[in-house]
């Protein structure tokens, strides 16, 4: 059996993806370049759960250095990729720009490079919510107008979108993007506000709502995502598709009042928060809502994990790994 390549493999959804692939009896080679955006550590925790495991080998690499993800390819095998591995954020990217071309745009152009001189299955690569801006139409849908990007992020997801497509028409290579929206569960990102909220509301510290909670987020659970990105990599576009490049949405569509999730992690936590409220963020938008229908039709598949079951399950994990 080919390898699959998952690229952010150390990172938040990558580790889930390359673990129900394994569980499936997937071979995988993970790549990542455990960048200090965050604490390694916890990048190092997740990997631990992996190494070790049949079927998996993992190397360190920066995807922007070419020669290297040339070699990779070169002698990789791949089956099929699925492209996870990108600087996330989109506060931060105010504050290092560069990072976000050098990992989003520089190294997903590695990768389409190396699909382009060693064919794959399958090329499905991650993008985000993020790139419908500040869209007053919900829920968002893929064929919406998605050239107003609000943040750098944003811009390089677009940019991502543009690319794939170009490769794919050009080079006839078979690619899908997904459009994450929100995700959050176990093992995720210490910048996202599951983990920012669950250690200041355990510490008694104050809670930053911004908008000054007038935002709604389509909160989607990673086993959603896992299941999602699982089903569209099992189902290439057609042959005779020109060309052979789809978008799909991949979210809750069941968005949730911010207040509302706060609530939900208070409940779960069996403490209540300090809350801050504050004006809107540079970048961010006021709320986010998933069509899936186009991924429900082609796969069968839409998340349906309800906040309360996710927020429960996230604390659990939450309170055993930090012992808290």
């Amino acid at each position: 059996m080919p390898p699959t390549l998952v690229t952010g493999a150390a990172g938040f959804i990558g580790f889930h993806l390359a673990k129900a692939l394994l569980d499936r009896g997937d071979v995988v080679l993970g790549v990542d370049s455990m960048v200090p955006y965050y604490d390694v550590r916890l990048k190092e925790a997740r990997l631990a759960q992996l190494t070790g495991r049949p079927g998996f080998t993992f190397e360190r690499l920066d995807l922007a250095d070419r020669e290297a993800t040339s070699r990779l390819f070169e002698r990789g095998g791949f089956g099929a990729v699925v492209h996870l591995a990108a600087q996330p954020g989109v506060r931060y990217s105010l504050e290092n720009p560069h990072a976000y071309v050098d990992a989003n745009v520089t190294g997903f152009l590695d990768v389409l490079e190396g699909c382009r001189r060693h064919p794959v299955r399958h090329l499905v690569y991650a993008s985000s919510s993020s790139v419908y801006g500040g869209n007053t139409k919900v829920p968002f849908a893929v064929t919406d107008n998605v050239d107003h990007p609000v943040s750098l992020y944003a811009a390089t997801k677009k940019a991502n979108e543009l690319m794939a497509y170009t490769y794919s028409h050009l080079f006839a290579i078979p690619a899908t993007g997904l459009r994450f929206f929100t995700v959050y569960g176990p093992w995720g990102r210490p910048d996202m506000a599951p983990m920012l909220f669950a250690r200041a509301i355990l510490e008694g510290q104050p809670i930053k709502v911004f908008n000054h909670g007038q935002m709604r987020r389509d909160f989607t659970y990673v086993d959603d995502i896992v299941e999602g990105v699982i089903r569209v990599l099992d189902r290439p576009p057609a042959a005779g598709v020109v060309p052979p490049h789809r978008l799909y949405n991949i979210g809750n569509s069941q968005p949730v009042e911010l207040l509302r999730f706060i609530d939900v992690m208070e409940a779960a936590l069996g403490k209540k928060a300090v809350r801050e409220l504050l004006p809107m963020q540079p970048g961010d938008v006021p709320a986010t809502f998933a069509d899936v229908s186009d991924l429900e039709r082609d796969v069968g598949f839409r998340p349906a994990t309800s906040i309360e079951e996710g927020v429960r399950r996230f604390v659990a994990w939450y309170r055993a790994y930090h012992r808290a």
